[in-house]
């Protein structure tokens, strides 16, 4: 069973002069001029634990605590007596430029002189973030004649390719993220490939040159390796090897994993993607075979097209017909191209027409199924996968969609199985245990009646003072939210709020309508800027949030995880409604009553947990260094009235309660005075 504290083990290592960690700690947080703090301490001894005994360990530690130093040190002192490296995964691009822009040359200077040799580190993508050079000096098959109907966007796309064209004379990574400003999907697309479409730098002409084999010829040369929990995901799952040998695995921002490896694992079927592996197989086969695949995609096209949106629950029989028909005639074509690996190794442009179709065809096949698989059992507990429709929209068509109902079994047997996991967040303990989301990773599973052992659950606590620094501030007297956008009694209570805190607001939103619309009728009513998400790109607007304090900044989503604004430019945080997944959410409703039909509390277990980790991270954004201060203030009086109200409350930290809308004011005026 998890624990809530763990004590430092013994150095077993097989260099026994090797530092201990606390002492390489101490060097570290000395040579960045920064102070140790006892949940930084304990994190460490933790994470050292957890590696030499074998255990997995999620740890909770908040913002501030320093956790990066905290599982690094223990990361790279276990790589200098292991034979493969310390692998660091994490779910933003932001934080896997802090690690390896800040956190590792600096960690790496100040520790060499106490290790055997001065820790190394590279960063890893998924092969599609790579220019592939041979993709763009030869012939490849015609995909992007895309569904690019607007004239101006055919032209925008075209610029772009022209732009990528240049990069790729002068880019020594050919990494996409170092193409600034970035480039669409369409564009990139045509000088990128996959893992299963790469030719293998043993058979491609540009192999000894290839960006992607470059990057992971470093990485396996590396101590620590950076990389996604997508590109994880695909490693620990798939027949072939994308990370270099590795015993210890670091998942930051572990309370998107889930999240992250179900997007990795959903397939999806359309007509221009069944169109596509039509195109791709081109001339390789008999025309008519080809032709089949193209008929079989029309069908599907015209059924989608009038079609409701939302969650399949049986299959309809002209459906069922649609999907065998592309699956079959998938499969004619697949038979028809012969043996995957050509033995001519002299026609590299051949090769690569080939395995572009099989990649095509094959996703194609096994996504069509797939969702042919997941309908005809008798009972909901043996359901294992959800398919839904997805309604179209002006640049993209209606599709289906499939995706495994749990990821548990999963990452149980291909993540956790025979390696160390360590798992840290933020927010992970919902409801005050660490159990919620323990079961979604497949470390609190039953097994023979037994609950699991083998891993630890430690909240290091954070250095903030929460009931000195904020308020949570229920709005009980308010209306309970409806579905058609928002009260006068919310607008008036922003409206008022605003004006105490003198802006410095940031206002999170469950939907982008919520959001508009607040901005629309709140413009006029206040005399502080006001920015909305959209208005410009969410990095500008959150750079002038942060710089004129007086600015409110509106959004969704993004914003609730992603905004980092310390000091006096954020006084208040604003969260319209408790963002629970909408009801009609085909996933996640499916998934409710999945783990009902197992006897369990679907709503707790899915729609709670997803809306206490939205609301602990909104609520996170409040206290970002040591003299922030501040309210959260929630318009949602479910928070202090419902039944699940306790786990939410307990999900979040623990700043000082008030349901009195007067009290708020007065302590924002103040600190606005102040």
């Amino acid at each position: 069973m998890p624990t809530d504290s763990i004590a430092p083990a013994e150095d077993v290592s097989p260099k026994a002069d090797l530092p201990p960690v606390e002492e390489l700690l101490s060097t570290a947080v000395e040579a960045v001029g920064g102070v140790e703090r006892p949940g930084q301490i304990k994190m460490v001894q933790a994470v050292q634990h957890s590696i030499q005994s074998g255990d997995h360990l999620a740890v909770q530690a908040g913002t501030g605590t320093g956790k990066s130093l905290a599982y690094l040190i223990p990361s790279i002192r276990h790589a200098m007596t292991s034979k493969g490296a310390v692998v660091v995964s994490t779910a933003t691009i932001a934080l896997q430029r802090q690690l390896v822009d800040r956190d590792l040359p600096r960690l790496s200077e100040a520790l060499a002189p106490q290790l055997p040799h001065e820790p190394t580190y590279a960063i890893l993508k998924g092969r599609r973030n790579y220019l592939c050079r041979y993709k763009a000096s030869a012939g490849w098959p015609d995909d992007e004649q895309d569904q690019l109907f607007d004239p101006r966007e055919v032209s925008l796309t075209g610029r772009m390719v022209q732009r990528i064209q240049e990069w790729a004379q002068e880019t020594e990574t050919g990494d996409r993220d170092e193409l600034v400003p970035g480039v669409n999907e369409q564009a990139w697309r045509q000088f990128s490939v996959s893992a299963r479409e790469c030719l293998g730098a043993t058979r491609c002409p540009s192999g000894m040159e290839c960006f992607a084999e470059l990057a992971r010829a470093r990485a396996g040369e590396s101590d620590v390796v950076v990389t996604n929990h997508a590109l994880l995901a695909i490693d620990a799952m798939e027949d072939f090897p994308l990370l270099p040998e590795h015993e210890v695995v670091v998942v930051d921002e572990a309370h998107e994993l889930v999240d992250r490896v179900t997007s990795v694992v959903t397939g999806e079927l359309s007509e221009p993607m069944v169109t596509l592996a039509a195109r791709r197989v081109g001339k390789l086969i008999e025309p008519h075979l080809g032709d089949r695949l193209v008929e079989a995609g029309e069908d599907l096209k015209a059924l989608l097209a009038v079609a409701p949106a939302g969650r399949l629950d049986e299959l309809p029989e002209v459906l069922g017909l649609t999907l065998a028909l592309i699956r079959d005639a998938a499969w004619g074509c697949i038979t028809a191209l012969g043996p995957r690996m050509s033995s001519d190794k002299d026609d590299p442009e051949g090769a690569g027409l080939r395995k572009a179709a099989f990649t095509a065809l094959d996703e194609v096949h096994d996504t069509a199924q797939r969702m042919l698989d997941a309908f005809g059992h008798a009972e909901e507990v043996d359901r294992a996968e959800v398919v839904w429709l997805e309604a179209g929209t002006e640049r993209r068509p209606p599709l289906l969609r499939v995706a495994p109902l749990t990821v548990a079994g999963m990452l149980r047997d291909k993540l956790f199985g025979d390696r160390t996991v360590i798992l840290t967040s933020a927010t992970l303990a919902l409801g005050g245990a660490f159990d919620g989301l323990a079961r979604q990773w497949g470390l609190g599973a039953k097994e023979g009646g037994k609950e699991r052992s083998g891993w630890t659950g430690l909240d290091v606590g954070s250095p903030f003072d929460h009931p000195r620094s904020g308020i949570l501030y229920v709005a009980k007297h308010l209306p309970q939210p409806g579905r058609d956008g928002l009260p006068e009694a919310y607008l008036e209570e922003i409206t008022e709020l605003i004006e105490a805190a003198g802006g410095r607001t940031l206002g999170l939103f469950s939907s982008m309508r919520a959001a508009k619309a607040a901005t629309e009728a709140l413009r006029d009513r206040l005399s502080v800027p006001l920015l909305c998400q959209g208005d410009d790109s969410t990095m500008l607007l959150v750079k002038q949030f942060s710089e004129d304090e007086p600015t409110c900044l509106f959004g969704t989503l993004s914003l609730w995880q992603g905004v980092d604004v310390p000091g006096p430019s954020l006084r208040l945080v604003i969260i319209d409604r408790i963002p629970f997944p909408r009801p009609d959410d085909p996933l996640s409703s499916a998934r409710q009553r999945h783990v009902a039909a197992k006897g369990g509390n679907g709503f707790m277990s899915v729609a709670a947990t997803h809306a206490a980790l939205l609301l602990a991270q909104g609520a996170g954004r409040l206290l970002r260094s040591q003299h922030d201060k501040g309210v959260v203030a929630v318009l949602d009086p479910r928070l202090a009235t419902a039944r699940y109200a306790g786990f939410l409350r307990d999900s979040l930290p623990p700043f000082w309660p008030t349901n009195d809308p007067a009290k708020v004011r007065e302590a924002l005026r103040r600190l606005s005075a102040s």
